[in-house]
Parts: C-alpha cells; structure tokens; sequence
C-alpha cells in the first residue's frame, strides 16, 4: 500500500506528462498555423476567416462536452489560440 505522499508523486508525474505531451501538442498546431499563414500571405487571403473560427470553437466545445471537459474552458482556450494564430498570420502577411 502507498501513503498519500507517494501517490501524490505519481499524480505529479501523470500530470507533468500531459504537460509535456500539450506543450508538443501545441508546437506541432502552431507550426501548422504558421504553415497557413504563409500560403495566406503569399496569395493575399486575409489573416482571419471568422467562419472557420467559429465553427473551430462549435467543434471544440462539443469535444470538451464528450470528453466531460467544461465547454465554457474549451472555448476560452480555445478563443485564445486562435487570437494568436490571427496575430501570428497579421505579422506574416505584415512582412511580405
């Protein structure tokens, strides 16, 4: 039998884990975004399309609700990462 301090430990790694496994997660999306922004950029689409970020953000909330997740945190996280990927995209189009 464990004692509360060692399964304490375990938890921490468990969860050290998936942050290192959100981390790559999001370097890989983020290289994909950046990916985007250049086609983007080299053919003069504009750096938002507000249609696909809205269904981006109807998706991920129905996600979040199966995976038992608050849709609420999904779409906030979620609002966040794209407000970055526009920003990155405006830099991008900014530089051509």
């Amino acid at each position: 039998m464990s004692t509360p301090e060692e399964q304490l430990q375990r938890y921490r790694r468990s969860i050290d884990n998936v942050d290192a496994v959100l981390i790559h997660t999001l370097a890989e999306r983020f290289k994909l975004t950046q990916s985007v922004g250049e086609l983007k950029a080299e053919h003069g689409m504009p750096p938002s399309d507000p249609g696909r970020e809205q269904r981006q953000i109807a998706r991920l909330r129905r996600l979040a609700e199966d995976a038992e997740l608050d849709p609420e945190f999904a779409e906030k996280f979620i609002t966040f990462v794209i407000a970055e990927v526009i920003h990155h995209h405006e830099r991008i189009a900014g530089s051509e």
